[in-house]
C-alpha cells in the first residue's frame, strides 16, 4: 500500500473512532475514572483473573532504562508503571499525565508511601505540555483505545528526544476471529461482574458496551505497528499476549 494510501486508512479510522465516541470520550470517561480509581488497580487484577500482574512484568521487561535518564509515562492512571521503573532504576525522573485528577491522586499516594515522587501533570494528552525533543523514554499503556491515537503518537513522538524509545501496552483487537469473539464474551461478563462487585456508578455501567465497542473498532498488533512506522517511528516491534488480547510495542525516535 501507497504511503499516501495509508495515511488516508488511518486518518479515516481515526475519524471514525471520534465521531462514534467523542461524547464518551469528553464528557463520560472523566466520570468513569473518578469512581474507579478507589478500585481500580483491584478490579483489573480481578478481571483479569490474576494475570495483570504477570502481563505488567513482561511489558517492563521490554523497557530499556539508563541512569538519569528522564521519563514520561502517559495517561499513567494510578501510577503502577512509573513507581515500578523508580523501583529498578530510582535515579531516573518520571513525569506524568493523566486527565483524571483522581486517577493520578491515587497514584500519587502509592507513589509517596512507597518513598518516591512523580511530577503529575492534569491535562489533555492530545497535546503534551513538554518542549522538543525532551525525553528520554515514553510509555503509554491501557488507554490508547480512548484517544485520537494517532495524534498523541506524533505528540510522542515530538516530546522524545532523537533516538528515545516510546513503548507501548494495550488491549488490542485480536486478529483471529474465534478469539476475538471469545475475548468479548469474556470481556462482556467480567464487566458486569466487577461493576456489581464494586458498586459502580452509573457512568460505568453505562459505559461497559463501550468498553467493548472500542476494542472492536481499534487496531490489531500489525496495524499498530504500521500506524508506528507511518509516523516516522523506527526499529518498530511486537509482541502479543494471550492470543492476540494485549500487545506491547517498542518504537524508536529517529535520530536528527
Amino acid at each position: 500500500m501507497a504511503n499516501g494510501e495509508r495515511a488516508i486508512q488511518f486518518a479515516s479510522r481515526e475519524d471514525d473512532r471520534e465521531r462514534e465516541f467523542k461524547q464518551i470520550w469528553t464528557q463520560e470517561l472523566d466520570k468513569v475514572f473518578a469512581d474507579v480509581a478507589r478500585y481500580y488497580d483491584r478490579a483489573n487484577d480481578i478481571a483479569s483473573l490474576g494475570l495483570l500482574n504477570w502481563i505488567r512484568k513482561k511489558f517492563l521487561s521490554t523497557i530499556e532504562l539508563q541512569s538519569k535518564q528522564k521519563v514520561l509515562d502517559v495517561c499513567a492512571g494510578t501510577n503502577v508503571v512509573g513507581i515500578s521503573l523508580l523501583h529498578r532504576q530510582p535515579d531516573v525522573k518520571v513525569s506524568a499525565m493523566d486527565r483524571s485528577q483522581a486517577m493520578q491522586e491515587v497514584g500519587r499516594k502509592q507513589a509517596e508511601e512507597q518513598g518516591f515522587h512523580i511530577e503529575s501533570m492534569i491535562g489533555d494528552v492530545h497535546r503534551l505540555p513538554f518542549p522538543d525533543n525532551h525525553f528520554d523514554v515514553v510509555t503509554l499503556q491501557y488507554a490508547s483505545r480512548h484517544l485520537r491515537i494517532m495524534d498523541v503518537a506524533r505528540e510522542i513522538e515530538r516530546v522524545l528526544k532523537p533516538g528515545g524509545h516510546f513503548y507501548h501496552c494495550d488491549m488490542l483487537r485480536p486478529g483471529n476471529k474465534v478469539v476475538e469473539w471469545i475475548y468479548y464474551t469474556y470481556l462482556w461478563a467480567t464487566l458486569r461482574f466487577t461493576s456489581w462487585l464494586f458498586d459502580s456508578c452509573s457512568a460505568a455501567l453505562d459505559c461497559q458496551n463501550y468498553f467493548i465497542t472500542s476494542l472492536r473498532m481499534f487496531y490489531s498488533a500489525n496495524e499498530f505497528s504500521q500506524l508506528l512506522r507511518h509516523l516516522g517511528y523506527q526499529e518498530v516491534s511486537s509482541k502479543t499476549l494471550l492470543g492476540g488480547m494485549v500487545g506491547f510495542h517498542k518504537a524508536v525516535k529517529a535520530d536528527a
